[in-house]
Order: structure tokens, then C-alpha cells, then sequence
């Protein structure tokens, strides 16, 4: 878990994530087209990745993948994500933290 919370903090935005997951795939561009540059943990590639997807599900997230933090703070999956962006909210929360300057 403090794992999860010090890599979580390393930039404004940081996204677990899977390879191999389409809804992971769809979350990342979405920011990229932003022009966010979101650090991303592809869990099913790096060491230790599978206990990091443990950590998320003790945290409340389902499915642990795609899993978002923008400030250190976790805001969700690709639903919540998705819902942020069609209510407008996402972009000023990304400006808040520093991940956008327009």
C-alpha cells in the first residue's frame, strides 16, 4: 500500500495500468490528447506489479485496472474517469495539480 502511495505521488498524474487492457489503452490516450504526460505502471510488466494490483484492489479498485491518481489522490477507473471528463470537471482538476497549463 505505501508503495502504491509514494509512486501514486511522483507526478500529477499517474495511471496503473495493463498492457494488454483496452479500457487501460483508452484512459492513457485520452490524457495524452490532452497533452498530459501521465507516468504509467503497466503492472503486467514490471516487478512486484502483481502485488501493486493487490494494493489497488484493497484500495476500492474495480476492476484494479485502469487505476487513476491525479494529485496523489485516487480518482478511479476509466468509469470515473470517463464521467469527470463528460462533466467538465476533468480538465480543471488536471490544471489544479500542474498536468495543464492551457
Amino acid at each position: 500500500m505505501e508503495k502504491v502511495t509514494r509512486m501514486a505521488s511522483e507526478r500529477p498524474v499517474v495511471i496503473f495500468s495493463k498492457s494488454s487492457c483496452c479500457m487501460c489503452h483508452t484512459i492513457k490516450t485520452l490524457f495524452c490528447d490532452f497533452g498530459v504526460n501521465p507516468a504509467v505502471h503497466e503492472l503486467d510488466e514490471i516487478p512486484g506489479g502483481r502485488e501493486l494490483e493487490q494494493a489497488l484492489s484493497r484500495l476500492g479498485c474495480s476492476p484494479s485496472v485502469p487505476a487513476v491518481f491525479i494529485g496523489g489522490e485516487l480518482v478511479g477507473g476509466a468509469n470515473q474517469v470517463m464521467s469527470l471528463h463528460l462533466n467538465r470537471s476533468l480538465i480543471p482538476m488536471l490544471k489544479q495539480v500542474g498536468a495543464l497549463w492551457v
